[in-house]
């Protein structure tokens, strides 16, 4: 589930998970913590750039992608209660959203081995809901199977009640850029759906996406969905002991200018103890200062669109949907900085 952060690009509606919160880095930690200034976050991009957009845009039509319907909510059903003896994180109790923490968390031995047990289910959950991506079935039915199978292991579904949020999953389907609602809506043939899954288990969070193709997808499509998840696996390969927060970005970056892809204005986040916290990982260019120290757990989690990333919240406040009705995918993996490297903690056994 990406960070709650600011972003130039989305029209925010009053109760927006995206208003505008405030950081402190750590070589600031002396000093008032001012308001983060966001830039747009996709790089100007020269004609030959904005040429190849327009060509994926024209693509995607062709393929019979602008005739699809545009994505209309469904009804939402009652939030799946969650058994007394399972612990709930803190903000549960609270109605607000809460502010992305400053602390940058470095793990020991023990909480390592947290971490890998909350990762491990939270792959293990969300390889169980792809294989429900079917033309016909809801995405309120995927909600209730993760609901449950988490719940099951002894785990909390970090999403329900985060700020309100009032389902177990975040499932974005075709132009939902982020944090769709599972809802009454079939899936129809020729979708695709991110699936978030986050579990909170023995104190910690566990956090990993996936966008799966429903039924016959057409190939402009496809490429979407697989130059995504290459752009998450750049992204990885750039983590080891010492290395700059920039060089994230910089690789997502680069492979998807490749394809005429944009990046949407949505985050990855430090995780842990805490649901979002430091260090923001940027999917563009240039934006997060610092260096990575072995021990961290972030997540990397880079969104690409069709078209424009100029997105609008639903009155639900949660809800993103790309203005021009184009195309997104999303993938996702919580990683582990280590002296050497990097480990990929989401990854299914």
């Amino acid at each position: 589930m990406a960070a709650r952060v600011p972003a130039a690009e989305l029209n925010p509606y009053p109760s927006s998970p995206f208003a505008a919160c405030r950081f402190r880095r750590p070589a600031d930690a002396a000093l008032p913590a001012p308001p983060l200034r966001v830039a747009p976050r996709t790089p100007r991009r020269p004609e030959e750039s904005n040429r190849i957009i327009r060509r994926a845009a024209e693509a995607q039509g062709s393929s019979g992608g602008a005739r699809r319907e545009p994505l209309r909510r469904g009804e939402v059903s009652a939030r799946l209660p969650v058994p007394d003896h399972i612990p709930r994180p803190s903000y549960v109790a609270a109605a607000a959203i809460p502010d992305v923490c400053p602390d940058r968390q470095v793990h020991d031995g023990e909480s390592i081995m947290r971490m890998l047990d909350a990762c491990e289910l939270a792959a293990r959950v969300l390889q169980h809901a792809g294989t429900l991506v079917k033309p016909s079935v809801t995405t309120d039915e995927i909600d209730r199977a993760v609901h449950q199978m988490i719940v099951d292991a002894g785990a909390y579904p970090s999403p329900l009640g985060y700020g309100g949020f009032p389902k177990s999953v975040c499932t974005s389907v075709n132009e939902c850029t982020c944090h769709g609602i599972p809802d009454s809506r079939e899936l129809q043939d020729g979708d695709i759906i991110n699936i978030d899954v986050t579990v909170y288990l023995n104190g910690y969070h566990g956090d990993t996406s996936r966008t799966y193709l429903c039924g016959h997808v057409d190939e402009s499509t496809k490429q979407l969905v697989k130059v995504t998840e290459e752009c998450m696996m750049r992204g990885i390969l750039a983590c080891r002991h010492g290395a700059s927060f920039k060089e994230i970005g910089q690789r997502i970056s680069k492979h998807a200018s490749k394809y005429g892809y944009s990046i949407d204005p949505f985050v990855g986040h430090g995780v842990g103890k805490i649901f979002h916290c430091e260090p923001i990982i940027w999917s563009t260019y240039d934006y997060e200062p610092g260096f990575m120290v072995a021990g961290q757990t972030f997540t990397i989690e880079p969104t690409l669109s069709m078209g424009s990333t100029q997105c609008v919240l639903w009155d639900d406040g949660w809800t993103a949907v790309a203005t021009d009705g184009s195309l997104s995918a999303q993938f996702e993996h919580t990683v582990l900085v280590t002296s050497d490297g990097v480990e990929i903690l989401t990854e299914c056994p």
